[in-house]
């Protein structure tokens, strides 16, 4: 089977969850998806399972900033899914 990028229909199927992903898939999104810094700080703390309110105060940002990561994270992912 060849790869190929998933379609629109597709990807709103898929909900995606940091935290699910292996080590392996974690680290193909850090080169892959090019995260600015705070995107990849979000990341690294979203897969080590904590939540946006714990992210919130660890990364001194709003709970609002970091929802706004979240979604920049979830399409840059998307984009190389």
């Amino acid at each position: 089977m060849e790869w190929r990028p998933l379609s629109s229909e597709e990807k709103q199927k898929y909900k995606i969850k940091i935290p699910d992903f292996v080590e392996w898939e974690l680290d193909y999104f850090r080169k892959s998806c090019n995260f600015s810094d705070e995107e990849l700080a979000y990341f690294n703390l979203r897969a080590r399972g904590k939540s946006n309110v714990q992210i919130a105060l660890e990364m001194n940002v709003s709970e609002p900033k970091v929802s706004i990561l979240a979604k920049r994270v979830k399409n840059k992912i998307i984009k190389v899914l």
